[in-house]
């Protein structure tokens, strides 16, 4: 029997992950509570498997082990088995995780974890070769027959291990928010830098948006260089290297080098949205102009291949992709060979090989170069004696030609689910591009994308769904999707001056309240009440990749305690700061979106109202400055906001400057807001 004559119940999900195993020989089960009763029921230990689309070892794993008839016999005998998206269910990842991070020290994917049938788990590890896989599972299913003892007490051990790292240490200490605390982490997280290259003195390098949206704001308002010119060489090294897409635009996950230019050629929703917003605001601070490229040609690639005709954006592209000898091979849709590329360029080839180091710097492997800059336009132009608008006509031309003639090859495949926080991180995105670009197609898209997720994935009674693909939204969201959503509409508010965003997302906010926040801690759990109970319910409060879903809820109840005046609101933002400050000192980069927050109650921090016809227009010019520690509230007509009562004035238009609920005088000029701002 040949594996495509296998179904099983995975070919109901909508997940592309879940879909891609649903012919394996191995009777693979979702995660829902029908398979867990089934597991209860059969007395059957749990395999629980987790993955995602874009994961090149996940496809490996699945090719050696769970599309062979022999492996697929051993799973099916002794476990009841359980494939995950571990982007559909990041609570499921995060439990699992933990329990392999504790046995093994490692974490990563596919990750592989045995169970007992209540879900508390016995064993786990990542990937794993055949032979091994075949023993190991072997030697455990005899073992819970023979001796299921040893395997429950071990269990109870392992899920004690768990709870105990799922808990908030309080904080006793008087509260004391002061610079000196900022400039002592910055100062212990700045030896892990990397002058020269950026980001840190390792391999693999990660984008890590959050950590450089932090410093960025860091060094301005404490007037740091070292940490500015830190930043600025990151940002330059990061669009000058093969992590950013050459050709196409758009960022792969992180690079498996120092030098930022071999990636792990997968391209994330979630890096892009967030890499558009730090170059956004980097751009605002520096108007340097390979900032602003590089938002225009990663919005080009999400737009031309993450964008569905609803509005929303799809996930992921796959790393790997099938060469001309139809094997799948990582990065074989992204690199070339010089004769490609001689036949593409013909006489400009030399010129072009110099500009992305078709040399031994851009070498990767087996005659393929992955296209890497070194010098900036500026320098090349000079260097090779070319005008910058030469040089830039060349670029644009031999982009396009590459563009045309990679369509031609088999494209990465594409995980079309739509996830509700990455959506909003991408929505952000967009508002920051246009915030900093005034293009005003940007705003379009954000509206759309806003409009859908509003349509789509907010149910009646103000909840939210966390996907949906082929009209269909399945699973409840998570305190991530919440969070980074309300931030969305925040901004969406604050550029397009529509205060129904602004509602919403107190709506939103209210609603984590009543389902999420736990009194004791006085946190936000990661999963909801209505979320059916994992053995272990868990507080996600370290930055990562994503900051920390708490980091963001705590950064929304701060600006929506200024919005609508909300004393209880700016009480808890400030209590959940300070439960963590212990954890923050020692590991700035873990908690660098705890940090912005943090530099928000340390130095002065702007409420800038702006009331009158022509709010709009002042609005605009003051979202062309970099000033991080402001908030802005906007309208053309009257307004019952707190900040906006009483100050339309017809056929004028006013603006003031507020801090900590003290107004100065109303100027009708930017300019004098401009000063004041200067003088603080």
């Amino acid at each position: 029997m040949t594996q495509h004559q296998h179904t099983n119940k995975l070919i109901n999900e909508t997940s592309p992950y879940l879909l891609q195993h649903a012919h394996n020989p191995v009777n693979w089960h979702p995660w829902n509570e029908a398979t867990l009763a089934l597991a209860r029921k059969e007395k059957k230990l749990l395999l629980i498997s987790i993955g995602y689309a874009a994961c090149h070892w996940c496809h490996v794993m699945e090719h050696e082990s769970f599309e062979d008839e022999t492996v697929a016999a051993i799973m099916n005998h002794y476990f009841i088995n359980i494939k995950v998206d571990r982007e559909e269910r990041p609570d499921v990842d995060q439990l699992y995780m933990t329990a392999v991070q504790l046995m093994t020290g490692n974490g990563g994917w596919p990750l592989n974890c045995i169970a007992l049938p209540n879900g508390k788990p016995v064993w786990g590890g990542i990937y794993f070769k055949p032979e091994e896989w075949k023993t190991t599972l072997t030697q455990i299913g005899e073992l819970y027959l023979n001796d299921p003892e040893k395997v429950l007490e071990y269990a109870e051990k392992l899920t004690e291990g768990i709870h105990q790292t799922n808990l908030v240490q309080s904080n006793d200490d008087a509260i004391d928010f002061n610079t000196e605390f900022l400039e002592r982490t910055v100062k212990k997280w700045s030896l892990y830098f990397d002058e020269d290259l950026g980001g840190y003195l390792k391999a693999p390098k990660f984008p890590m948006p959050n950590n450089y949206h932090f410093l960025l704001r860091y060094a301005y308002q404490f007037q740091d260089k070292n940490i500015g010119n830190y930043v600025h060489t990151t940002l330059t090294q990061m669009a000058f290297g093969g992590l950013f897409d050459q050709v196409g635009g758009g960022f792969s996950r992180y690079s498996v080098d120092a030098k930022w230019h071999i990636p792990h050629f997968e391209k994330m929703l979630y890096d892009n949205g967030q890499l558009v917003s730090l170059y956004a605001d980097a751009y605002l601070a520096s108007k340097e102009e390979l900032y602003k490229e590089t938002i225009i040609s990663t919005l080009e690639f999400v737009e031309r291949e993450l964008l569905d005709d609803n509005g929303g954006f799809y996930a992921s592209l796959d790393a790997d992709s099938l060469t001309q000898g139809n094997q799948l091979k990582e990065g074989a849709y992204y690199v070339w060979t010089t004769k490609e590329l001689q036949e593409c360029l013909q006489e400009d080839y030399i010129l072009f090989a110099a500009y992305y180091n078709v040399n031994s710097y851009g070498y990767w492997e087996e005659n393929n170069y992955h296209l890497i800059r070194t010098l900036s336009d500026d320098a090349f132009s000079k260097a090779h004696d070319i005008s910058i608008a030469q040089l830039k006509h060349s670029v644009k031309k031999w982009k396009k030609i590459l563009l045309e003639r990679r369509n031609l090859r088999s494209a990465p495949r594409l995980d079309d689910k739509i996830l509700c926080s990455w959506n909003a991180l991408m929505l952000k995105g967009y508002l920051d591009a246009y915030k900093a670009l005034e293009d005003p197609h940007y705003l379009e898209i954000a509206l759309q994308n806003a409009r859908f997720i509003q349509l789509k994935m907010i149910k009646e009674d103000g909840t939210l769904y966390r996907n949906y693909k082929g009209e269909k939204a399945s699973i409840t969201a998570f305190l991530e999707d919440y969070a980074t959503l309300i931030e969305a509409y925040i901004c969406l508010y604050q550029v397009s001056l529509d205060e129904q965003w602004l509602w919403l997302s107190k709506n939103l906010t209210d609603v984590c309240f009543d389902q999420f926040y736990d009194q004791d801690s006085q946190m936000f759990y990661f999963t909801s009440t209505q979320q059916e109970p994992l053995i272990a319910k868990n507080f996600e409060t370290e930055d990562n990749v994503l900051p920390s879903s708490n980091s963001i809820m705590a950064k929304n109840l701060f600006v929506l305690s200024h919005y609508f005046s909300n004393a209880y609101y700016l009480k808890v933002s400030q209590q959940m700061l300070h439960t963590m400050t212990k954890s923050i000192e020692n590991y700035g980069s873990g908690y660098s979106n705890w940090l912005d927050l943090y530099a928000n109650f340390t130095g002065d921090y702007f409420e800038i109202a702006i009331s009158g016809d022509h709010a709009e227009q002042e609005l605009r010019k003051l979202q062309k400055e970099y000033i991080p520690n402001k908030l802005v509230c906007a309208s053309r007509i009257k307004s019952q906001l707190d900040l906006l009562k009483n100050r339309y004035v017809a056929d004028k238009t006013y603006i003031y400057l507020c801090q900590n609920n003290r107004c100065s005088l109303p100027t009708d000029s930017l300019d004098k807001v401009f000063e004041q701002l200067k003088k603080a």
